[in-house]
C-alpha cells in the first residue's frame, strides 16, 4: 500500500477515536465511531484475497448495523428526555438500545459472532489494530454512559466469558483462537463495569498489552495456525521460551501480568455479594486456561518433522523490528507487582 495512503488511513483511525474520545454530543461520538469504521476497512481489504474482501464486508455490515442502532437510539433519547448528552441518559430504554449497539460494535456474547469470522480473514497486523485500537471508541461511550441496566451487563459479561471459552477449544486457527480470547477478556471488563470503571480500565490496558505482544509472537514467526507454530524453536529459541509466559499471561496464572485485574474483579464481584456470578466467572477463565495450554504446549513441547532440505528456511533472520516485541512481553510477563499501586489509584 502507498505510504502516503497508509499515513492518512491511519490519521482517519486516530481521528475517529479521539473524536469519539472527546465528544459530548451523541452526533459527534456516532461519527467518530463512523469515521473509525470507513478508515480501517482499505486496510482489512488491501490484499484483495477473497477471504479478507469477505471478511472486510462482513465487519462492515456489523459495524454499520451498530452504528445505526446507536443513532436511533440517541435520538430516541433526545425525543423521550430533550437530551443529546452522553452523560444524561436518563430513559432506560434508549440506554439498553446503545449499549446493545455498543456490545455489538465490540463483540461481546452474544452478538460476537461476526469477530472470530472477521479476524480469520485479516491479516496479522491489521488484526492487532481490529482487537486492540478499535475497542478503544466504543469503551470510551460504555463508560461515559455508565449503564444502569446491571441485569444485562452481567448477562452479557457472563455469556461472553463462557462463550470466549468454549468456541476457543475446537480452534486450530490462531487468529480465530485471539477473538475468542478478546470475547472472554472483553465480557471480564464487562463484568465489572458498573461498580468499578476504573478497574474496567485497568483490565482493557493490560489485555491491550498481553494481546499486543502475542499478536508480534505471531506475526515473527509468520504462524497462522496451531501446527505452524512447532516451527518457531528452529527461529526464535529465546522467543519461544517466553511465549508461553505470555500466552499464561493472557489465561491469568498467578505471578503474570494477567493474573492483576482478573484478582481484582473477583475481589470486586465478591464484595458486591455477586458470589454466584464470580464464580461461574473464575470457571469460565479455565476454558480460556486450555487453549492457551495447548498453544504453549505446541510451541514449547513438540518438534516439527525436520529433514535438511527442510530446516534451512527456517534460520533465516527476520527483518521486523523486534523492540515494540521486547517491551510488550517484558509488560505481558512482569507487572504483576504493580498490583498494590494500581488498587491504590483505582480506590477513590
Amino acid at each position: 500500500m502507498n505510504p502516503y495512503i497508509l499515513a492518512i488511513l491511519l490519521f482517519g483511525l486516530g481521528l475517529g477515536t479521539t473524536i469519539t474520545f472527546a465528544s459530548s454530543h451523541w452526533l459527534l461520538a456516532w461519527m467518530g465511531l463512523e469515521m473509525n469504521t470507513l478508515a480501517i476497512i482499505p486496510l482489512m481489504a488491501q490484499h484483495h484475497h477473497p477471504r479478507a474482501v469477505e471478511a472486510t464486508t462482513k465487519y462492515f455490515l456489523t459495524q454499520a448495523t451498530a452504528a445505526a442502532m446507536l443513532l436511533f437510539a440517541s435520538v430516541t433519547n433526545a425525543w423521550l428526555s430533550g437530551q443529546w448528552d452522553i452523560q444524561q441518559m436518563t430513559h432506560p430504554l434508549p440506554t439498553t438500545i446503545i449499549t446493545l449497539a455498543l456490545a455489538l460494535k465490540i463483540g461481546l456474547a452474544p452478538v460476537h459472532a461476526w469477530l472470530p469470522e472477521v479476524l480469520q480473514g485479516l491479516d496479522l497486523t491489521v488484526g492487532l489494530i481490529l482487537s486492540t485500537w478499535q475497542k478503544l471508541a466504543p469503551f470510551a461511550l460504555i463508560l461515559q454512559i455508565n449503564p444502569t441496566n446491571s441485569t444485562i451487563l452481567i448477562i452479557l459479561g457472563l455469556t461472553s466469558t463462557l462463550i470466549g471459552g468454549w468456541g476457543g477449544l475446537n480452534q486450530t486457527q490462531l487468529r480465530k483462537i485471539l477473538a475468542y480470547s478478546s470475547i472472554a477478556h472483553l465480557g471480564w471488563m464487562i463484568l465489572v463495569l458498573q461498580f468499578s470503571p476504573s478497574l474496567t480500565l485497568l483490565t482493557l490496558l493490560t489485555y491491550f498489552v498481553m494481546t499486543f505482544s502475542t499478536f508480534l509472537v505471531f506475526k515473527l514467526n509468520k504462524a497462522t495456525t496451531i501446527n505452524m507454530l512447532a516451527t518457531s524453536w528452529t527461529k526464535a529459541p529465546v522467543l519461544t521460551s517466553l511465549t508461553p509466559l505470555i500466552l499464561l499471561s493472557l489465561g491469568g496464572l498467578p505471578p503474570l501480568t494477567g493474573f492483576m485485574p482478573k484478582w481484582l474483579i473477583l475481589q470486586e464481584l465478591a464484595k458486591q455479594d455477586l458470589a454466584l456470578t464470580a464464580t461461574v466467572a473464575a470457571l469460565s477463565a479455565l476454558l480460556s486456561l486450555y487453549f492457551y495450554l495447548r498453544l504453549s504446549y505446541a510451541m514449547t513441547l513438540t518438534m516439527s518433522p525436520n529433514n535438511l532440505s527442510g530446516t534451512t528456511p527456517w534460520r533465516l533472520s527476520s527483518s521486523q523490528s523486534t523492540l515494540p516485541l521486547a517491551i510488550s512481553t517484558a509488560m505481558a510477563i512482569c507487572l504483576l507487582p504493580l498490583a498494590p499501586a494500581a488498587t491504590a489509584l483505582l480506590t477513590p
